[in-house]
């Protein structure tokens, strides 16, 4: 058909195939592009053939990809982003079950195995507790069912083997090399069932000096560096308000465990994911840790305030407090027009954030008297619709009645098989297309386990009850 195709006529044919308004050609028109940067001259035979195999290939996936979309074009059958991924989750806490309740509210089912008679360590953490329930418990375990293994017997190891064969991802917080003396690390387990994505979160890594201690979350904000950069400048270092570090890997193990589902469908292949805490905790450093690693400049505490950026903190009023955030010039002439002392914005102490940062302390000490000057109500009514950043400081209560919270759906009321219903955080994404899923409540303790037995791994009723006498569940 062709001799040999010099680098002009290509793309010359690139180009006439590409512009033609027909979908195949276009393809062929992309194939000979990719051709073209690949080499100058080619022999006939070979690339009509490479060509040829390059646009079926596309025009297949073209095709099926427009059947796909005519085909789940309404809204009611496009089902939860993870719809058909299961996730066999042994980690307990935080950080881990954080993790597994996201990807079980993006559609995925998650199998949740834990210790017979004692359950997750936050089962037991309270007060408060509603009934018999650790509210600890209800607000990372939604979505999931939980079945009850002894990891301790042979045949619970084997149960476990058996849910990995039939799970897309395996998530949990031992100590590194614990489930390897079970042969349940990610090297034995992966040599039976490659295609498996397995997730570790752990303290301090999977290798290294602290691989082999035990993590939480103050612990390594202590070490990690977030607790001196934490509390008043006067004052002792402080812990965050909840574990966000723990939140923050649990977040980055949804997002590894996504990027490597998505790696599977190139490779047929699972991995290995390496979440600790302490790597969470010094990536979240960021600016902090950028200051110090290019000039030197140690973190220091600031109460509310923000080393770099100047006013940007919290200010006392005559009934409560208020935060505003100037984060740029133009904003903070907006703060100056609305405390009713526009001259600041033109005082050369204060014109340029730098400057502020340099003169924070004097003005400072002009705003607190300010604040003080008008209730809380009076300041949030100034601030409205002016473009500054602003907001009170609330309490839980307040939290729980805010009208932007409550239009956001961020409480979800869930019936619970024993105390009526429970109360918890819903998601924190909505999706314009994908159906959401009908939230189940954090299950009770071993709730699930004749459930996945028999429907799952198909046992018989008289092979579950060997194992419940032998109390391998």
């Amino acid at each position: 058909m062709f001799v040999i195709l010099k680098t002009a006529k290509i793309h010359n044919l690139s180009q006439m195939f590409t512009n033609s308004g027909n979908r195949l050609n276009s393809l062929i028109g992309l194939s000979l592009r990719k051709w073209h940067r690949s080499t100058s001259t080619r022999s006939s035979s070979n690339y009509y053939n490479y060509c040829l195999q390059e646009a079926r290939r596309n025009f297949k996936y073209y095709t099926k990809a427009t059947k796909k979309q005519e085909t789940i074009s309404a809204p009611e059958e496009i089902k939860p982003p993870l719809n058909g991924v299961r996730i066999l989750d042994m980690s307990r806490v935080l950080a881990g079950p954080y993790c597994t309740m996201i990807l079980g509210d993006m559609g995925a089912e998650v199998i949740k195995v834990e210790r017979p008679d004692v359950g997750d360590d936050t089962r037991a953490w309270g007060p408060p507790f509603v009934a018999s329930e650790s509210c600890y418990f209800l607000c990372v375990n939604r979505n999931k069912k939980s079945i009850t293994v002894d990891l301790k017997k042979p045949q619970g190891v084997k149960l476990i083997k058996e849910l990995a064969a039939i799970s897309d991802v395996l998530v949990e917080n031992y100590i590194p090399g614990k489930l390897s003396e079970m042969g349940l690390g990610y090297p034995e387990l992966s040599a039976e069932f490659p295609h498996l994505v397995y997730c570790s979160i752990t303290g301090y890594g999977q290798t290294g000096e602290y691989a082999s201690r035990a993590g939480y979350d103050v612990i390594v904000s202590g070490l990690g560096g977030l607790m001196n950069i934490t509390g008043p400048a006067d004052g002792d270092p402080c812990k965050v308000g909840v574990a966000l570090t723990d939140l923050s890997t649990g977040l980055y193990g949804v997002s590894a465990i996504l990027a490597s589902l998505l790696s599977r469908q190139q490779t047929g292949r699972g991995q290995h994911l390496d979440c600790n805490l302490l790597s969470t905790n010094v990536t979240s450093l960021v600016n902090i840790a950028s200051n110090f690693l290019n000039t030197g400049q140690e973190g220091q505490r600031y109460g509310t305030a923000h080393p770099s950026i100047v006013p940007y903190q919290a200010f006392k009023t005559s009934d409560g407090f208020i935060i505003v955030g100037a984060g740029n010039d133009s904003q903070f002439k907006i703060l100056a027009q609305c405390i009713g002392h526009p001259a600041l914005a033109n005082d050369e102490r204060y014109a340029t954030n730098k400057a502020r940062v340099k003169n924070r302390d004097v003005l400072l000490q002009f705003l607190f008297k300010i604040f003080e000057e008008k209730s809380l109500s009076d300041w949030l009514k100034i601030f409205e619709n002016s473009g500054i950043p602003y907001g009170p400081i609330n309490n839980m209560k307040q939290v729980f009645s805010d009208p932007q919270v409550l239009h956001n759906g961020l409480i979800q009321e869930i019936p619970h098989p024993t105390i009526g219903k429970v109360r918890v955080v819903g998601p924190a994404v909505r999706y314009s297309e994908t159906k959401t899923v009908e939230p189940t409540a954090p299950p009770l303790l071993g709730q699930h386990t004749h459930h996945v037995l028999k429907d799952i791994l198909g046992y018989s009723e008289d092979a579950i009850e060997k194992l419940k006498k032998h109390k391998v569940v």
